[in-house]
């Protein structure tokens, strides 16, 4: 008798928590695009053309790509209106299919720029390029970076740590 009393008791609790769980086909999940578009990001060239604008400078982006594929490229324009000092282009190029093909480059004005010297101190190198100006390489937990200015403009490029490209640059 315990039993059968146990045994309806568990069944009624059953049903009495079920709840039906509907697909809401309405509404997707959003596409690959979409979710960097969500987070600000738009085209490379709209992108530049806003921070160049707002900086009145003229933005050239690296010649050379990193040997690895890439499907998709986006930038954002970051403007600083609380504070003034942190307005920075960020620009991303990323692989929808190889999730660590990201190579990231950032960009400020000489005023806004991030001080990276004391990466110097944990395992980071100082550089000299071709036409005298100093740049640094540090490694982070997830990218490898390499900072430098040049036209008034400080740029870190980055990239996936699992990539480690070879700088051929006098020491």
């Amino acid at each position: 008798m315990f039993k059968k009393i146990l045994f309806m008791i568990s069944i009624i609790f059953l049903f009495s928590t079920n709840e039906w769980v509907t697909a809401n086909f309405e509404n997707p999940p959003p596409s690959f695009e979409e979710k960097f578009a969500e987070g600000g990001y738009k085209s490379v060239e709209e992108s530049v053309k806003e921070f160049e604008n707002h900086c009145k400078c003229a933005v050239k982006l690296p010649q050379i790509m990193p040997p690895i594929s890439f499907t998709h490229q986006f930038g954002k324009f970051y403007e600083d209106k609380k504070y003034n000092m942190n307005d920075a282009l960020s620009l991303m190029f990323v692989n929808k299919e190889i999730k660590g093909n990201i190579y990231k480059i950032e960009i400020r004005s000489i005023e806004n720029k991030i001080n990276f010297k004391d990466k110097l101190n944990f395992k980071g190198k100082e550089y000299t390029l071709q036409d005298g100006t100093k740049a640094i390489y540090f490694e982070n937990q997830l990218f490898n970076f390499f900072v430098f200015e040049i036209n008034n403009l400080q740029y870190l490029l980055g990239i996936y740590k699992k990539y480690l490209i070879p700088i051929h640059l006098t020491h």
